[in-house]
């Protein structure tokens, strides 16, 4: 819906915070293992970047956990959450892996590459990390989907409006 003239916000350094304000993002969990340590987190910053070939990309804050244990690994997983999924979004959005571990109080599996693949969502692929780059306070990983799997389960998206109440365990 266009703006109204008297609700321009045209001109205000906020102009770009006001806009995004608008969008309801699908929310995800980027969980990884680089051998030694495992890590996961939620996410909004996530699309498809190309078609052919297959293409993801994941922007992780480079103030959490998950962030550096990333850097040092070779693929990530990353899980699609429908609404169901509330329980597991808290869990990787409010908590940090600085100071739980976060696996201990949810059901998860080892899948490809040892990576931890969380049982609970319908949805979830494997990407090998082909390169990364900075973007501001996020690094965005550019993913080669390998493997993943589809589960019977509701197709309505958690999405960014559905936890924008979250307090989160790390600030970006």
């Amino acid at each position: 819906m266009p703006l109204m003239a008297d609700t321009s916000i045209e001109g205000s350094p906020d102009c770009f915070a006001e806009i995004a304000s608008l969008l309801d993002y699908p929310m995800f969990i980027v969980t990884t293992s680089d051998g030694e340590e495992r890590s996961g987190c939620l996410i909004g910053f996530a699309t498809q970047s190309s078609i052919d070939p297959a293409r993801f990309l994941v922007a992780l804050s480079d103030k959490n956990r998950t962030f550096r244990v990333a850097s040092k690994a070779e693929h990530l997983a990353v899980h699609v959450l429908n609404r169901a999924d509330r329980e597991l979004a808290e869990l990787f959005g409010e908590q940090t892996g600085d100071e739980i571990d976060k696996f201990d109080r949810c059901s998860w599996h080892e899948g490809p590459y040892g990576l931890p693949v969380l049982d609970g969502p319908r949805a979830w692929f494997v990407g090998r990390v082909l390169g990364t780059f900075a973007t501001g306070d996020h690094v965005v990983f550019v993913l080669e989907p390998e493997r993943g799997d589809i589960r019977d389960g509701s197709d309505r998206l958690l999405t960014f409006e559905s936890v924008s109440d979250l307090d989160a365990g790390h600030g970006a």
